[in-house]
């Protein structure tokens, strides 16, 4: 039995030097200075040919947008009224978005109270503003607390989002790089829930939505694609 520990021992100690090792090898792979944008007038007019590629004003008049996230996470999100209903489990939160104290949550269809209530909202909200993110990102570059800069990098204009406030993560940073024809095909993130910094996501299968509006149907990260299913919209 005690050798067969310290073989045990010796095993789970080299699986964790191989993952401190593989840790250490990404992190000075992916460290990446966030670049200096500059020229703020012109990163806006970046801006404004990205949203006018994808149709923007006909996302802001869509109802509706269905999605499924990790298999887990249904929302249900109604864009004209600020309410998402998120599904997960035996829980159900019906989250208002503008005004989160006037959520409601439920398991099992019944009403939740006092911290369970608290934690259901909680877990809502941060799961749907980072699983939304993968699903409309090129929509926020305008929203509150953000501030574009354009970076000039290979010879192509890119467009450097800052998120100085909002969402479950401030003080997030995207570069977008666009096609000719200003159709996002990727972005590199400095973000606080990844250990890593510029880490590419490509954003491709551009599709026209029933609302007019382009979402892109795939989003991969080292060649994994980030697990959004069911996307659908209602006009």
């Amino acid at each position: 039995m005690k050798k067969f520990l310290k073989i045990l021992l010796k095993s789970v100690l080299g699986l964790i030097g191989i993952l401190i090792l593989g840790f250490v090898v990404l992190k000075m792979t992916y460290n990446e200075d966030l670049p200096e944008g500059k020229n703020e007038k012109a990163a806006d007019e970046l801006a404004y040919k990205i949203l006018e590629s994808l149709n923007y004003e006909s996302y802001k008049t869509a109802k509706e947008i269905h999605w499924m996230f990790r298999g887990t996470n249904l929302y249900e999100w109604k864009k004209q009224e600020d309410i998402v209903e998120v599904f997960w489990g035996d829980f159900h939160v019906s989250l208002n978005t503008k005004f989160r104290d006037k959520s409601t949550a439920f398991k099992n269809d019944k009403p939740l109270e006092g911290v369970s209530r608290t934690e259901a909202i909680d877990y809502a909200l941060s799961n749907f503003n980072n699983d939304s993110f993968w699903v409309v990102a090129p929509y926020k570059i305008f929203d509150p607390g953000t501030k574009r800069f354009l970076v000039e990098e290979e010879g192509k204009q890119k467009l450097l989002v800052q998120y100085t406030t909002g969402g479950s993560t401030p003080g997030d940073a995207y570069l977008w790089e666009v096609d000719e024809n200003y159709k996002p095909i990727s972005f590199k993130m400095w973000v606080s829930i990844i250990p890593f910094n510029g880490i590419e996501a490509e954003w491709s299968d551009w599709k026209t939505t029933d609302s007019g509006f382009m979402l892109a149907h795939k989003k991969t990260v080292w060649g994994i694609e980030i697990p959004v299913t069911d996307l659908k919209v209602i006009p």
